[in-house]
């Protein structure tokens, strides 16, 4: 039977809803250390994607709980801001409720139509203070060498032990050592004041679990991230000791899987990861966590805010048009905003549908640090003055039914928003020699690493890849993606006469899942130069025997290796 209205209790319906999510969620992320210790791989994948699909199913059975539990007037959306009010006070002792306050938004947006979205209603500007402490501050391990770096390497690896023994944990000790007192001035490790803090939980990510912290004194400070790696059959081994911020940064990129850690109060830890990585946003610090949605918040909050604040402008974002895909960007926010045309080029055989479905299914595989996380977002209104003429008229061209202008303000049906990156064929237009070597051998280990993953890009074209601030190329373009078990490589067949390659049509059948990569050379490089040099560094992708090979591995149940950090001098 349903009840009549009542704020009280509809705040309370939907924050036992939050509660569920919040419980499995939990469940989900602690049993990552029983996965590391046990290499259960495949399970780890299973967990990362049932994690990520857990946040829009909870939220689905609180919009049905609501429906059936409450009359009518919980529609009425005038009645809202008494929800909000009653839920405030639900929420306000609470150490997750910047989260909680996420959760309300997505539930109130599961009810309603956009354009009855207003800050009455729901959370557009958060009402928490940002990153403030609940209990004094994240909870954390402090370590004091006093000139003895090694004893103090010892008692953190005597803290932070797992079921499964170290392998060889003096060999791995005195490697740490070494490299803490390469990369450190000297000084600093003789330095009284000295301090090693390491957050007290672990965090795992993939065939990966990682200590992450600082070293500090008084007057600087390092990052410090520590990989465990789990040899199967050999037992833990302490991989590297990075203190350079730009490759701990590269642990934590949008490209990457979401990290799973037990975190009691999100804020705090978001504030000491703030601490030690002060050139990353809020947002992309609570999303490498797994708080995806709330980091969709934060990246909208600060969206709006910079709108506000500058004279920046939207303009279509520099390279090559898409086929399916129409790109803008602000030149003052770092992030591109994605559309669908209306209609897609003749060389295209997708559908709008697929397209999104592709979309959505990079949320889930394993990016391994080569491709862009999206934030898909429907029904975004900006005010028309903050878009350059020309750029309006395109998208107005290209996408009438998803780009509107309503009076002064341009509604966006539908979009996704991904970081910002140089396109990897502008950045070899200006690129000297050393520079297109590197991004060459990258774009390379970037198309091996998707394929060790099960991703097959599909389309490689330069033009689809970016380059990163760090240097690292990354996939950005997925309306034709797919597993790479689906896809069947093959040799072209040689000709029956000589007539036959002559010939503008194959002499060969060619299924809608074949490829083959003998004929990659020409089409990914028109620059010759490009093309011999790739030819060098990459030879074994345009034979079609490596790619059976990795579809051998990967069916077998074998989860490749892919780090997010240098080993040995350099990035694999």
């Amino acid at each position: 039977m349903r009840q009549q209205w009542s704020a009280d209790e509809i705040a309370q319906l939907i924050l036992e809803g939050f509660d569920d999510y919040r419980e499995q969620f939990r469940q989900i992320t602690d049993g990552a250390r029983v996965r590391f210790e046990q290499a259960q791989w495949s399970a780890t994948q299973q967990a990362s994607a049932a994690r990520i699909n857990l946040y829009e199913d909870k939220v689905a059975q609180t919009r049905e709980r609501l429906l059936q539990g409450f009359d009518a007037g919980l529609l009425e959306v005038g009645q809202w801001p008494l929800v909000k009010s009653a839920y405030i006070t639900l929420i306000d002792p609470r150490c997750d409720d910047e989260l909680a306050q996420t959760w309300f938004n997505s539930v109130f947006c599961s009810l309603f139509s956009h354009d009855q979205i207003s800050d009455g209603c729901m959370f557009i500007h958060t009402t928490r203070p940002s990153l403030r402490g609940r209990s004094g501050g994240a909870q954390t391990h402090s370590y004091r060498p006093m000139g003895e770096l090694g004893a103090t390497l010892e008692a953190i690896f005597d803290d932070y032990r797992f079921d499964v023994p170290y392998e060889d944990l003096p060999r791995d000790l005195q490697r740490l050592e070494e490299q803490l007192r390469a990369s450190l001035p000297d000084w600093v490790c003789k330095d009284p004041e000295l301090c090693i803090e390491l957050f007290s939980a672990v965090l795992y990510r993939n065939k990966g679990a990682y200590l992450i912290g600082r070293i500090y004194t008084h007057d600087e400070q390092w990052p410090l991230a520590i990989p465990l790696l789990h040899l199967e059959g050999q037992g833990i081994q302490a991989d590297a000791a990075i203190t350079d911020e730009a490759q701990v940064s590269i642990i934590f990129s949008f490209t990457r899987s979401y990290f799973m850690v037990d975190v009691a109060v999100p804020a705090e830890f978001i504030g000491f990861l703030k601490r030690i990585l002060p050139g990353k946003h809020v947002a992309e610090l609570y999303t490498s966590i797994g708080f995806y949605k709330h980091g969709k918040s934060e990246f909208y909050r600060a969206l709006i805010g910079h709108l506000a604040s500058t004279d920046d402008r939207f303009i279509m974002a520099p390279g090559v048009r898409g086929m399916v895909m129409s790109v803008f960007t602000l030149p003052g926010f770092n992030t591109v905003f994605k559309i669908i045309k209306d209609r897609f080029a003749h060389a295209k055989t997708v559908d709008r549908n697929t397209v999104i479905e592709k979309y959505r299914l990079v949320k889930s595989v394993d990016r391994v640090g080569r491709m862009a996380d999206t934030q898909e977002f429907a029904d975004f209104r900006f005010p028309k003055a903050k878009f350059e003429p020309q750029c309006l008229a395109e998208l107005l061209e290209v996408a009438p039914s998803t780009v509107v202008v309503e009076g002064d303000s341009v509604l966006v049906r539908h979009c996704w928003t991904e970081r910002r990156m140089t396109p990897l064929n502008l950045y070899l237009e200006s690129a000297n020699e050393p520079q297109m070597r590197e991004v060459l051998d990258d774009y390379g280990l970037a198309i091996k690493q998707l394929a060790a993953a099960n991703i097959f890009p599909g389309d490689m074209l330069l033009k689809n890849f970016g380059v990163t601030r760090h240097g690292r190329v990354v996939f950005y373009d997925y309306d034709e993606i797919c597993f790479l078990t689906e896809v069947n490589f093959r040799r072209i067949p040689p000709p029956r006469f000589p007539e036959d390659e002559m010939s503008s049509e194959p002499w060969y059948s060619v299924g809608p899942m074949d490829v083959f990569p003998e004929e990659f050379p020409p089409f990914l490089f028109a620059d010759l130069k490009q093309r011999r040099l790739f030819s060098q560094l990459h030879g074994n992708l345009y034979d079609a025997d490596y790619w059976k090979r990795l579809q051998e591995a990967i069916r077998a149940g074998k989860v490749i290796d892919v780090f997010p950090y240098r080993r040995n001098g350099s990035v694999i």
